[in-house]
């Protein structure tokens, strides 16, 4: 897949502490990339280098196939975590010259601004100033103003911060929605859950290093450990557990279930396979659960800097 942005091998340093080691990333076009870290990893350094906020020591960044110029600033929209709204003056007027910025006629501005203010209901807040309105509300105007000049690149720092569930279900669908429309889009956050639902893609930056990076489902498949979780019915499920303990390397299933079974895990060795194991189970017992345990995103995240701790 061709990439949209490219990074290749970022330093970044402030005095003698390494912000940045590095750091090399490729960002597919029309993608969801997520760029997890834990507080202080390099994230938001990243981030603002991008932003051409601030300059990598070393390395390049490309986007869309050259290096980053200072009026490709128009092509990405950018939600820090730190937002930057004024908050004495009205939400309208403040849309409206933030639009301009951005290169957007007056007319052009307004009929967007219409569009996205009627699209998340937030009509009435036209002539409320920033301070009248809670953090999530105000959230919701920053990520109007962020998308609304429609840049190739979307950046979101904590995008779901100070959002209501119902608030953080509605500002997804549109990221889903302007990923449909062409966009591509990297955001930070800690809510591995969120990651979990939106990336296609993520990379994962600890102590300004990369430990890893590359396609959900292929980083999940590297960390996955042939075990699965079943729930069984035996007329004897002692004996049976007795067996299966002799027989392989079991532990605590963490599955719910509303059937009074023997909940057990089952880790196979390299060369045994889940057919196997199955017939192996029905040969002595109704089976009623038997999943695959695929590592999550936050588990991959622990272990990982667990490891690198």
């Amino acid at each position: 897949m061709e990439n949209l942005l490219v990074a290749e091998n970022v330093y970044k340093r402030f005095g003698n502490f390494t912000a940045l080691n590095n750091v090399s990333i490729n960002i597919p076009k029309e993608s969801i990339f997520g760029l997890l870290g834990p507080n202080g990893a390099g994230k938001t350094t990243f981030l603002r280098i991008i932003n051409q906020i601030t300059m990598p020591d070393e390395g390049e960044i490309y986007l869309d196939g050259r290096p980053l110029q200072p009026d490709d600033i128009a092509h990405i929209g950018y939600l820090p975590e730190e937002r930057g709204l004024y908050k004495s003056m009205k939400v309208g007027e403040q849309a409206l010259y933030l639009a301009r910025l951005k290169g957007l006629s007056r007319a052009e501005a307004k009929e967007r601004l219409n569009y996205w203010f009627k699209r998340l209901d937030i009509e009435a807040w036209w002539d409320k100033k920033i301070q009248e309105l809670s953090k999530g509300m105000a959230q919701k105007v920053q990520f109007v103003i962020t998308v609304l000049h429609r840049p190739k690149l979307l950046i979101f720092d904590e995008p779901f911060s100070g959002f209501d569930p119902v608030n953080a279900n509605l500002i997804k669908d549109e990221i889903l929605q302007l990923k449909k429309e062409g966009a591509t889009i990297l955001f930070s956050t800690h809510r591995m859950e969120s990651v979990e639902e939106l990336c296609e893609y993520i990379a994962l930056i600890h102590k300004s290093n990369k430990l890893l990076d590359g396609r959900v489902s292929d980083i999940k498949k590297e960390y996955k450990s042939n075990t699965f979780e079943v729930g069984l019915h035996a007329q004897d499920e002692e004996t049976l557990l007795r067996e299966l303990e002799e027989k392989f390397q079991t532990g605590p299933a963490r599955f719910k279930s509303i059937q009074d079974d023997l909940k057990i895990s089952i880790k196979l060795k390299e060369k045994e396979s889940s057919n196997d194991l199955l017939q192996y189970l029905l040969s002595r017992a109704r089976v009623n659960h038997f999943v695959e345990v695929i590592p999550s995103v936050n588990d991959i995240f622990i272990k990982t800097v667990t490891q690198n701790a």
